[in-house]
């Protein structure tokens, strides 16, 4: 009995082990911040708190950012409150014509060495939608080695960039929470994304990916650029910010040991069978770097040209 006892000890320790496992170089939970006039406490002369807070528009903190606990993930239970940013006509930062409203870690740590692991999670509301006509620049490094984008390409979906080219997309669906983390090794110049939706367990979604990036610790922009400056208010909720080195966390807020490991698919279908790259299906043929199967998957399942579909894990096939 005493071996049985220690042989489950043992299990649940390289259970918990599998899904957290980082150690975090930068927190930026939003638990820290009570209003948004907490932000205002960080300048130039005096850099305090988790964030830097000088890419805006000319209007109150308060305009564009709001920090409440239904902000943030649910399933984010160690975290206190989200944020919601706002971008509106008036989020001209220093001339610039691009409506801009973004925060920048404040930190000494060095988050540009190694293998480290830049985590969010983030949301859209029917209320105050972005126009998915116009392009958008989310969460990227100042160089744009890595970000996320929305108005590009002729598709509604959100898309993770690498390199200036799309390698990854889902559909963005009001209401749901995704979870990214940009897996970057510093040392190889390689990147590749994690995701999930909800509190589930975060999987790898990309293969490996050449591509340079570097920072100064400072030039990664938690927030959003709309090249267009005039147009709708728009509304992004941010929550579950970190970023870890070592081995990646895979657990979502509080950690759940035993999730069944999803990727942003979000569908009211009942799951079907991956389909091959041979279907016969109609329809336009997948670009390279875009989904052709998984679980769930009802889009294109034939790749462009001499593109193959590769299957990655059973939520996620990529035209490579």
């Amino acid at each position: 009995m005493v071996f049985l006892s220690k042989l489950v000890a043992s299990l649940v320790a390289v259970s918990v082990a599998s899904v957290k496992a980082g150690t975090i170089l930068w927190d930026g939970s939003f638990t820290a911040y009570p209003n948004s006039s907490t932000f205002d406490q960080w300048s130039w002369g005096n850099q305090v708190g988790q964030y830097q807070w000088y890419i805006h528009g000319s209007q109150p903190t308060s305009r564009y950012l709001a920090v409440d606990s239904s902000y943030k993930n649910p399933a984010a239970t160690k975290e206190a409150r989200g944020l919601k940013m706002t971008i509106d006509s008036s989020a001209l930062w220093n001339g610039q014509t691009m409506a801009r409203t973004e925060l920048i870690p404040q930190t000494k740590a060095n988050l540009g060495t190694g293998t480290q692991y830049y985590h969010f999670s983030m949301m859209r509301s029917n209320t105050n939608p972005p126009n998915f006509q116009t392009e958008h620049q989310i969460n990227f490094f100042e160089s744009h080695a890595l970000e996320f984008k929305i108005g590009v390409g002729g598709t509604t979906n959100l898309q993770w960039f690498a390199g200036g080219s799309s390698r990854w997309s889902t559909p963005w669906t009001a209401g749901t929470w995704y979870n990214f983390a940009y897996e970057i090794n510093f040392s190889s110049n390689t990147a590749a994304l994690w995701a999930s939706t909800g509190g589930a367990a975060l999987t790898k979604v990309t293969s490996n990916i050449s591509v340079t990036v570097s920072t100064n610790s400072a030039d990664w922009h938690l927030g959003v650029l709309r090249v267009q400056g005039s147009g709708v208010t728009s509304d992004f909720y941010f929550s579950g910010v970190y970023i870890e080195s070592g081995s990646i966390t895979t657990a979502i807020g509080s950690g759940v040991t035993t999730p069944e490991p999803t990727q942003p698919e979000p569908t009211s279908q009942e799951p079907t069978q991956e389909p091959t790259p041979t279907s016969t299906a109609t329809g336009p043929a997948q670009t390279q770097w875009g989904q052709c199967g998984g679980i769930g998957y009802t889009g294109p399942v034939a790749c462009a040209g001499s593109f193959k579909c590769v299957k990655l894990n059973d939520f996620y096939s990529q035209c490579q």
